[in-house]
């Protein structure tokens, strides 16, 4: 897409759609109760936890004649929002016992695996237990305090990773941010309805790599760039940001997914899923059973959950960050890790996306079996999840 499109949506239209959007209050912020740290752990409320047996394999199948097959399988780690437990590895049809180690940049940690001579597709299998928590913020804006200096520990999270700061359409819409929001949380707010209104999801066009270059310049993608692109917002804005892959844990193509988050004293990380709210607010316009003002009320609800932060009980975080070494190291660092990450003979094996009808060939495959202890709705698909 050429910057002569994009440049047109900073006009005095575009601009009087941001003025038009309702934000939240803001009000005079408190001074912050709790130590900055960038390894807080979650803060919101707690319900609905459900508990999960998972059974997640990867199929790898490298080149003809590799001498060595390498594979990282990312381990979920629990957290206040999850509890992992009774996690067990194994390989097929070759054994391979895994080396465990964990990056030092964001702490995620690897099950490492290496297949020497590989004849044919190797599995490897991970199954535990999982209790996963619904998680609510109730972010008001203006009890969000800004901080004029982060500490060290926020480094990795204020990085520009894509170099949009150098883009003139991307500062100008970040300029008609700042102008719209009366704080960074409120800017934040407002760039996370920049994305909801100009992207739209496309798995044929998309990154699979968090990519907000990607994202500003096509303004189509999956839920990595949609996060990757508000990532990158948030940290031109001052704010902390970070891109988290994880697992839907029901049926689907494929089970990763990608939510943001962004630190927000004194609240400390909170999530925000843009595309998800999206999908489902075009669910509500489009349900056949609502009156307009049902829909009206329903999509102002899932917008206002989407603002106040909100974790699901139907995902599990498994890795956090974009460009990192893997541990122990890979031949480059990575992107992002979705479900795994391979390498034959120290070339990246490339990134599947089942869910793109154009693409007919895998390096890899994931096969999963996810079983909840009771039946539970996926709240981006039932809108009278709003109700409660």
């Amino acid at each position: 897409m050429k910057n002569s499109r994009i440049v047109l949506m900073l006009g005095a239209a575009a601009l009087g759609l941001f003025l038009r959007l309702p934000l939240p209050e803001t009000s005079k912020a408190q001074e912050q109760p709790l130590p900055l740290d960038a390894g807080q752990g979650y803060s919101g409320k707690r319900s609905e936890p459900v508990q999960y047996q998972v059974d997640f394999s990867a199929v790898i199948t490298a080149p003809y004649r590799t001498k060595v097959l390498r594979v990282w399988f990312p381990l979920p780690a629990s957290d206040a929002a999850q509890e992992v437990r009774d996690s067990r590895l194994s390989t097929f049809p070759v054994t391979v016992d895994p080396q465990i180690a964990t990056e030092p940049v964001y702490g995620n940690r690897f099950a490492y695996f290496e297949f020497p001579s590989p004849k044919g597709a190797q599995i490897i299998r991970h199954r535990f237990q999982a209790k996963v928590c619904q998680m609510d913020w109730d972010v008001d804006p203006g009890r969000v305090v800004p901080v004029d200096h982060w500490p060290e520990s926020f480094v990795p999270y204020l990085r520009d990773v894509d170099g949009l700061a150098a883009n003139d359409a991307f500062q100008g819409v970040l300029q008609n941010l700042l102008a719209v929001g009366r704080s960074p949380a409120a800017s934040l707010l407002a760039s996370i309805q920049w994305v909801d209104r100009n992207l739209h999801y496309d798995h044929v066009q998309a990154s699979l790599q968090a990519s907000a270059e990607h994202a500003f310049q096509q303004q189509r993608g999956h839920c990595s760039d949609y996060h990757g692109l508000c990532a990158t917002f948030g940290r031109s804005l001052g704010v902390p940001t970070r891109v988290v892959y994880g697992l839907n844990l029901f049926p689907k193509e494929s089970p990763s997914h990608c939510k943001m988050e962004a630190f927000l004293p004194p609240y400390g990380w909170v999530p925000f899923d843009v595309s998800e709210t999206q999908k489902l607010i075009a669910l509500i316009e489009h349900a056949p059973a609502l009156s307009d003002e049902e829909k009206e009320r329903y999509a102002a609800a899932a917008r206002d959950r989407l603002q106040r932060g909100f974790r699901d009980n139907t995902w599990l975080a498994v890795t956090r960050g974009v460009d990192y070494a893997l541990a122990p190291p890979a031949s480059k660092p990575v992107r992002v890790v979705r479900t795994i990450y391979a390498e034959a003979d120290g070339v990246p094996l490339p990134e599947p996306d089942p869910a793109n009808p154009n693409q007919r060939t895998f390096a890899w495959m994931t096969a999963h079996d996810f079983q909840a202890d009771r039946q539970i709705a996926y709240p981006y698909k039932d809108y009278k999840s709003l109700d409660k």
